[in-house]
This record gives structure tokens, C-alpha cells and sequence, in this order.
């Protein structure tokens, strides 16, 4: 087999084979065409601060009294708050081959909705990552920013993708903000503090007014407020080519004044015609950072970096169940786009 990012024909075999190993047999929708969501376990840890166990550690040696506030059961659904830190065993394990290494982001309605996610494994030195030849447990982190969710065991808030052979970008793409707005004026959404509970479990039923405040920029620029949350759009349409996977990462951190990504995953058929994404927009989750910060029409605001896949996927997304494809300024899947 070649390098590349390994496609759902291929992700399907992990079970098989026990290199991806779960407490249940795989969920329908759960494999993508070049990932795999990633299913909460039974529990969740309410944590002092978060951290990484570090070389020659297991996350579960850290789980002690000096770490830990208490244990929440997620069985039967429970409330994880904002401004506290959880971390959560996921249903899914690994026992990699020397070949076949991983990476983890947060899934696009996870991002969306101001929840920081990020994946441990044991004797992990770096979050989000799982190198050729792991074998162990994984653990999300779980840091609700803004509001406060309503978590069960299977819910997913993350996703993983593997990787045969060495990460090798074949290219970048710069992505620019849009804030012209469309018919209605509206560029963006700020998120309204102190709104009320997003349930996991409620696609589509949680009223959009209630939660976010839309913004217009009449003059074509934007004012980001520190500590705040926003929803923007790119004003570039996305093509990911089936042959290919890309990953949203930043445009130069030395900008420091806001934070343009929470989710960064981009699978193959986002934004073709021929999959139903003619015209598909990046969406940007923005937090503002340390100081007000102008934003202003076509500024560069996050890159696209591209990867091989290793074969085509056997179907390109928005073929599978998807909430995105041909997306333009889209709020997460969870609110209804009514007051």
C-alpha cells in the first residue's frame, strides 16, 4: 500500500483487525470517508487543571485526588459545565502497527458550539496525537468555553483520522474572512454568554436567537472583543478533491489577537459539485484573544493545508450523512435556524 490518509474501505477494516478496538460494535455514520468519530465512554473526570501524563506514564496514574474533583456518570446523560475541564475514557482504543500512525481534532458541531476538545493517550507528550506503534486507551478532554452541554455515553466530539507512512502536506491554501454577508446582511454570530444548555442528544432544536446574537459589518469590518466567540465564514468556496484530505490550521500565530479554528478536518468530496458542495464556505469559529481586534473584509485569517489520501474514499462526504456540505455561513448542527 501506499502513504496517504487512509479512506472508509480501509478505516472499516480497523475494527476487523483490532487495530481500532470499542467497547461497541461501530455506530451507523460513524465512519467518514477519511475519519472515525470517536464515542464517549460511560464516564467523565471533572479535573483540577488539564495536563499531559508525559514519557512513561499512564493517564489513569494521574487520575488521582490531587487531580480529580469528582466523577460524573454519563450513562444517563449529564451536565459538563463551562469554565471547568473533564476528561473522558472514549469507547475506542488503539493497537497500531509500526506503519500506521494517527491525529484527533474536534468534529465541526463540537467546534461550533465553543466546546475545547482535545485527545490524551498514555505517555502522550503532545495532545491530538497518536504515534505509528501506540497501543492503549484514549481519553477526550472536554472544556466547555461558552455554554454549557448535555453529554451522554456514545455522544462524539471528536474524530480521528490514520495515516500510513510520514504526515506529508502537498500543499496550502490561505483562506480569507468574508464580511459582506449575504442577502440579509448577517457576516456572522456571536455567541450569547449565559444562554442556557445545548443537549447533545437535540439536533436542530435549540432556538439559533437564543444563542447567538447575529452580527452585520456595514463597512465591511469587524471588531472582535476579547473572550468573546464568533462564527464566521471564508469567502473563498472549498473544493476538497477525492484524492486528497485537508486540515484547517492557523495562518500565522505570531497575530496572537484571535484564535481562527477549533475544528480542523476537511474530508474528501467537502465542497465538489459532484458530491452536492457546490460553493462551500470554510465556517471559522474566532475567539478574540488579549485585546479588541479589527478584522476587515478578504484579511487572511487560517490556511488549508492538503495531504494525499491513500486510495479515494468509496463515498466523498456529503454522499454519507453529513450537516455541511455546500455550507455558506452555517451555525453547528444542533440549533434550528428559527428565533
Amino acid at each position: 500500500m501506499s502513504d496517504g490518509i487512509l479512506p472508509d474501505h480501509r478505516l472499516i477494516t480497523l475494527f476487523d483487525s483490532g487495530i481500532l478496538q470499542a467497547d461497541a460494535p461501530p455506530a451507523p455514520g460513524q465512519v467518514q470517508p477519511a475519519s472515525i468519530d470517536l464515542r464517549l465512554g460511560q464516564c467523565a473526570f471533572r479535573l483540577r487543571a488539564s495536563f499531559l501524563p508525559g514519557k512513561g506514564r499512564k493517564v489513569s496514574e494521574r487520575l488521582t485526588d490531587d487531580l480529580v474533583m469528582h466523577q460524573v456518570e454519563l450513562t444517563q446523560g449529564a451536565v459538563l459545565e463551562t469554565g471547568c475541564v473533564y476528561l473522558a475514557p472514549l469507547q475506542e482504543s488503539l493497537r497500531l502497527p509500526a506503519t500506521v500512525g494517527a491525529t484527533m481534532n474536534p468534529k465541526s458541531s463540537t467546534g461550533r458550539i465553543d466546546v475545547f476538545t482535545r485527545v490524551i493517550t498514555d505517555e502522550g507528550q503532545a495532545f491530538d496525537q497518536a504515534p505509528a506503534g501506540y497501543q492503549g486507551p484514549l481519553y477526550a478532554e472536554i472544556s466547555p468555553r461558552t455554554f454549557s452541554i448535555l453529554a451522554r455515553t456514545g455522544d462524539r466530539l471528536s474524530q480521528i483520522r490514520f495515516r500510513e507512512g510520514d504526515h506529508r502536506p502537498t500543499r496550502e491554501v490561505t483562506v480569507s474572512v468574508d464580511l459582506e454577508g449575504g442577502p440579509d446582511g448577517i457576516v456572522g454570530y456571536r455567541a450569547r454568554r449565559h444562554s442556557g444548555l445545548v443537549d447533545l442528544g437535540k439536533i436542530g432544536s435549540h432556538p439559533r436567537d437564543r444563542f447567538w446574537e447575529p452580527l452585520r459589518a456595514p463597512d465591511r469590518r469587524l471588531v472582535l472583543d476579547p473572550g468573546e466567540f464568533y462564527i464566521l465564514a471564508s469567502r473563498e468556496a472549498v473544493a476538497i478533491n477525492l484524492d486528497e484530505a485537508a486540515e484547517m490550521a492557523p495562518i500565522a500565530t505570531e497575530i496572537g489577537e484571535f484564535r481562527a479554528h477549533y475544528a480542523g478536518f476537511f474530508d474528501p468530496g467537502f465542497g465538489v459539485a459532484e458530491a452536492g458542495g457546490s460553493g462551500s464556505r470554510a465556517v471559522l469559529e474566532v475567539r478574540g484573544r488579549d485585546v479588541p481586534f479589527m478584522l476587515e473584509h478578504g484579511q487572511p485569517i487560517a490556511r488549508l493545508v492538503f495531504e494525499r489520501m491513500q486510495a479515494p474514499p468509496r463515498q466523498a462526504y456529503g454522499q454519507v450523512a453529513s450537516n455541511y456540505q455546500a455550507q455558506g455561513l452555517k451555525l453547528s448542527k444542533f440549533f434550528s435556524s428559527e428565533a
